[in-house]
């Protein structure tokens, strides 16, 4: 009796995204807003979502940092057209960049910065710092400018703005980064020179040398939002003027939360965030600014 011969079934990819249940409501801004063109919204949400699936998986506590490094290439490799649906996210950013002929030069921007969240747990300074963001925050900005096709002498602008509201960022998820991932962006350099090391952020309140740093660091960030705000004339797309306006509004409106005195500024005591009125404020400044230029 010969026995049947049987095929080997092919393997099942397994998915490399981590999805944290984390939307674009959770963000410190508007992601592919109203303001933006209808047509580009679709666009603007392919690459929030690449951006957001790579980051969850640079965040994710219950994988190691060479898991987390090989997820992470398997989605720029999908991106270059790599075979493969086990990564959702960066085949759609891949329909959209042939789509939209903008550059992949800006997702694997942020899949270098994501490499390093899995690999890298201090900065040394504002410098390191800086650098980082370039690569983490700058292309997102970017990637909205060339989709609107917009001058690339917006981009300083830009990058100030974005890089602004990264350092915001880790600013009010200071604590939580430290205690879930032993991650500290706040440069050490400022921590020593107030005394202090990253163990000051498992305290349940901010001390009087952490609050000096935090405020030194809010110094830096009102800086970059000061360039940010020619971003808006720069500027054609009367749409991403406003929605920029309203953008850069936002992060001194989280810039002044921070700064509060008490719990009510203390991102360890709490997450400092913005409120429904901010963002209503933000709006309206967002509407006036893009009228008037």
């Amino acid at each position: 009796m010969t026995a049947l011969a049987t095929e080997t079934p092919p393997p099942v990819e397994t998915a490399v995204e981590t999805p944290s249940g984390k939307g674009r409501g959770d963000e410190n801004f508007p992601v592919g807003s109203w303001l933006i063109r209808r047509d580009l919204r679709a666009h603007v949400h392919a690459f929030y979502r690449f951006a957001r699936n790579a980051d969850d998986i640079a965040d994710n506590p219950a994988l190691a940092a060479a898991d987390k490094v090989r997820r992470l290439d398997r989605m720029a490799a999908i991106l270059d057209g790599a075979p493969g649906d086990d990564s959702p996210a960066a085949a759609a950013m891949r329909i959209s960049l042939a789509e939209t002929g903008v550059t992949p030069q800006h997702c694997h921007d942020v899949l270098r910065a994501f490499r390093l969240d899995a690999t890298k747990l201090r900065y040394r300074d504002w410098d390191e710092l800086m650098e980082y963001c370039r690569y983490s925050a700058s292309p997102v900005g970017r990637q909205l400018l060339d989709l609107h096709g917009e001058s690339r002498d917006t981009w300083p602008a830009s990058d100030a703005l974005c890089s602004a509201l990264q350092v915001l960022n880790h600013l009010q998820d200071c604590a939580a980064d430290y205690r879930a991932l032993d991650r500290v962006y706040l440069p050490l350099d400022e921590m020593n020179a107030a005394g202090i090391t990253v163990e000051a952020l498992a305290a349940p309140a901010a001390s009087p040398q952490l609050r000096q740093v935090l405020d030194r660091l809010l110094d830096r960030t009102e800086a970059l939002i000061a360039t940010a705000r020619l971003l808006p004339a720069g500027v054609r797309a009367a749409g991403l003027r406003r929605e920029s306006a309203a953008i850069v509004d936002l992060a001194a409106r989280l810039a002044r939360h921070l700064r509060r005195r008490g719990p009510a500024g203390d991102p360890l005591a709490r997450r400092v965030k913005l409120r429904k009125r901010d963002f209503a404020a933000a709006l309206v400044a967002g509407l006036v600014a893009g009228w008037r230029q």
